[in-house]
Formats: C-alpha cells, sequence, structure tokens
C-alpha cells in the first residue's frame, strides 16, 4: 500500500491539475498527502562577493521567494481539501529544488511530478523531471504536461525488457496493479539483448506478476526505429491510463542523458507514467 504519497508544488501552470491527480490517488489508497515547494535558495544562500573580496555583495529576494512559495502552497492545500482531503501537509523547503524533492521523496512511497514549464520563480529548473527519475529513490508518477488527468491506474500497460530499472518500477506498483481492472505486460521485441527476455519473452515476470495476484495479458510486438514510439502505440490501442516502465539514462554534470524510450516517453505521452530508475 502506498500510505504517503508527495506533491512537487510549484508555481508553474500545472500545479492544480497535478495536485488534483495526487489527491485522488491519496484518497484512493486512503493515504497522506504532502506537498512540497522547494525554494531553489539553498545553492545561493552564501554571497557570492565572499570568493572575491573585489566582488560588491549580491544579494537574494529570499522573502519574496519563500512567499510565492507559500502562495503556490496554498493553492496546493485549496485543490487539495476540495478534491476531499481533509488533512493535507504543506512542507517549503530552503534546497535546491530537484535535490529538494529527492530528499523529501525518501520519507514517502511516490512523488508525483509534471513538467515545470512556465513556473516564473527565479530558481526554477525545467529539468526537474529528468533530475528526479534519475536521483530519486522512490518511484515517480510523470503527469503529462497537457491536457485533463482522468483516472489513473485502471487500465495499465507495463513495459518489459528485462533490466533491472524495470524490475523496480514493477514491484513498485504491485499495489496499484492488484487494483487494476486490465493490465497489459508489452514486451517490445528488438535486437538488442535478447538474453534479457528468455525463450518466452515476458513469461517470467508474467508469472511473478501472477503469483503477487495481477492478472495481466502478455503481449509481444516489433519494436521500430523508436521502442518508445511502438510502447505508446500499444498503450493507446489497449485504452490505457497509466504506463509502467523503468527509467534509463545518467546524469552529466547538469545534462541529462535519457534512454530513447524514456526520452519519447516523457516528450510525447498523452497518458501519465509510474516510472523508477
Amino acid at each position: 500500500m502506498y500510505k504517503t504519497i508527495l506533491v512537487h508544488v510549484d508555481a508553474s501552470p500545472r500545479l492544480g491539475a497535478r495536485v488534483e491527480a495526487a489527491a485522488r490517488l491519496a484518497i484512493a489508497n486512503d493515504a497522506h498527502l504532502t506537498g512540497v515547494a522547494p525554494t531553489g535558495l539553498s545553492a545561493f544562500m552564501f554571497p557570492l562577493s565572499a570568493m572575491d573580496a573585489g566582488m560588491p555583495p549580491i544579494a537574494f529576494p529570499v522573502a519574496e521567494i519563500r512567499a510565492e512559495a507559500e502562495r503556490s502552497l496554498d493553492l496546493f492545500d485549496s485543490v487539495a481539501r476540495r478534491a476531499g482531503l481533509n488533512a493535507p501537509e504543506r512542507l517549503l523547503v530552503d534546497e535546491e529544488i530537484g535535490a529538494g524533492l529527492c530528499l523529501q521523496a525518501r520519507y514517502a512511497d511516490l512523488l508525483v511530478v509534471s513538467p515545470a514549464a512556465g513556473d516564473p520563480r527565479p530558481f526554477a529548473r525545467h529539468d526537474v523531471t529528468q533530475y528526479v527519475l534519475l536521483h530519486c529513490a522512490r518511484p515517480v508518477l510523470v503527469l503529462p504536461a497537457a491536457g485533463a488527468i482522468g483516472a489513473i491506474g485502471q487500465r495499465v500497460t507495463v513495459a518489459w525488457n528485462g533490466s533491472a530499472e524495470a524490475v523496480r518500477a514493477i514491484t513498485s506498483a504491485l499495489p496499484l496493479l492488484r487494483k487494476a481492472v486490465q493490465v497489459d505486460l508489452v514486451v517490445v521485441a528488438g535486437k538488442d539483448s535478447p538474453e534479457r527476455y528468455g525463450e518466452q519473452p515476458g513469461a517470467d515476470i508474467a508469472l511473478y506478476l501472477a503469483r503477487h495476484g495481477v492478472e495481466v495479458a502478455l503481449n509481444v510486438v516489433r519494436g521500430g526505429d523508436d521502442d518508445g514510439e511502438s510502447l505508446l502505440s500499444f498503450a493507446a490501442d489497449k485504452g490505457a491510463d497509466l504506463i509502467v516502465m523503468g527509467a534509463f539514462g545518467h546524469s552529466r554534470f547538469r545534462e541529462f542523458v535519457l534512454g530513447g524510450a524514456t526520452r519519447t516517453a516523457l516528450r510525447s505521452s498523452p497518458i501519465p507514467l509510474w516510472m523508477a530508475h
């Protein structure tokens, strides 16, 4: 079961939809919902002029930044209560945004995010989704960048490629998968690493899921130039409202190099993604 769900609170236009979706999940799982608003201030708390006595002191509008975060938390609280939660928790954190989310997620079962485009705050980072996917110790529910968000977890497509990332995503989603009306397990068969799949692609993980009370339909589809597109097309054909998949990639300095299917899913999926790295 999921007993603590964490949702990213920022000043982006998608905040309301993100909080509403997280609140519905919390209600469905009888879970506690926490909205966390990292201010992005921690990396800038020390004056840069201390490194060079000749540099003028640089002041940041700390009070204004915190006030903006509090206003976003006010919206979080309002939307969560309107959705039916009586006691959502609000948490303001003076921390770099991605690191702050990952830190607080250690004490939750799930982190809910969506693209932060449009966040006007001075320290907002629009790559926060990529950051948390590659650094978070918990599963991450990535909501789409546009459109209404309906029910999540009734009809689920589960992507399997034999990787450790896919194992983590699937095992973290087990409570949700047990409740689903329809679970389609899909192997996008390609030429890379065929040893991952075994003699009968997907059969072993399908048996694992069945032993955990998840009734699955196993599907093997042929991959094309982009396995991510094949996965999204399959999910659309099945009427899925959620895709469970591993997140592949690594960080290099402050850039993120994502695997092809991960990158495609983040860019193009019209439905939520349940991901783990």
